[in-house]
């Protein structure tokens, strides 16, 4: 992966760096020269070696594994995502965890990745509203229940936090061209890859006009 530098360099910490966006969170960070501390629950499942890259074994539900990692951290990246369709307190209680202990350590800037399936978006096709409120939301319906209370504890945080609302993820290859809205709906946003994704975080990592902000963010 190549993406150009950006300045200044950041210490940055991803929770669930295992993840489809948490592994491209990783790889992004460094390629644009930051320093990595990676968090997962099987440090094994990265291969990946590079001087500016910690990995550590920790579990978002266990804060006495990676609290002390939180120290001197400019941004911090929640990636963690549910395996199964069943009823889950992953992203709720993950996000009380990591709330706190950023209270607690003094970082401040964080990043947590929510759904914008949660919301039917006025903006799309009849059949998209349709699928979204008859499909998406009733398949999901315990992970977007969890992200649900997730999102209301952000939101009554004073932490420097923004919530990503992506849309279908896919596997892409990076292209840094993507559109974004600011606690609105993006207008017939479907899809965004995860490298993509990344890319906004990492690029927005410091941007104080999406301080407690929900946004969106697709092609």
């Amino acid at each position: 992966m190549k993406a150009e530098p950006v300045s200044p360099i950041y210490k940055v910490m991803v929770l669930g760096a295992n993840g489809g966006i948490g592994r491209q969170a990783v790889e992004m960070a460094l390629a644009q020269g930051h320093s990595v501390t990676a968090i997962l629950r099987t440090p094994s499942n990265i291969t990946l070696i590079h001087p500016n890259l910690i990995i550590v074994k920790g579990d978002i539900m266990k804060p006495e594994t990676w609290e002390k990692y939180l120290e001197n951290k400019d941004v911090v990246i929640s990636a963690i995502g549910a395996t199964s369709r069943k009823e889950t307190t992953l992203y709720s209680q993950g996000a009380r965890n990591l709330l706190n202990a950023m209270k607690k350590t003094g970082a401040n800037r964080v990043f947590f990745i929510s759904a914008s399936g949660l919301e039917v978006n006025p903006s799309h096709s009849l059949f998209i509203r349709l699928v979204t409120t008859y499909v998406l939301q009733r398949l999901l319906k315990n992970m977007y229940a969890d992200l649900n209370k997730m999102e209301q504890l952000i939101k009554e945080s004073d932490l420097n936090w923004t919530i990503l609302r992506p849309p279908r993820l896919t596997n892409r290859p990076f292209t840094g061209r993507y559109r974004f809205a600011i606690n609105s709906f993006l207008k017939a946003g479907l899809s965004i890859s995860r490298a993509d994704l990344a890319h906004f975080m990492m690029v927005n990592a410091t941007n104080n006009s999406i301080y407690k902000k929900t946004v969106e963010v697709a092609y």
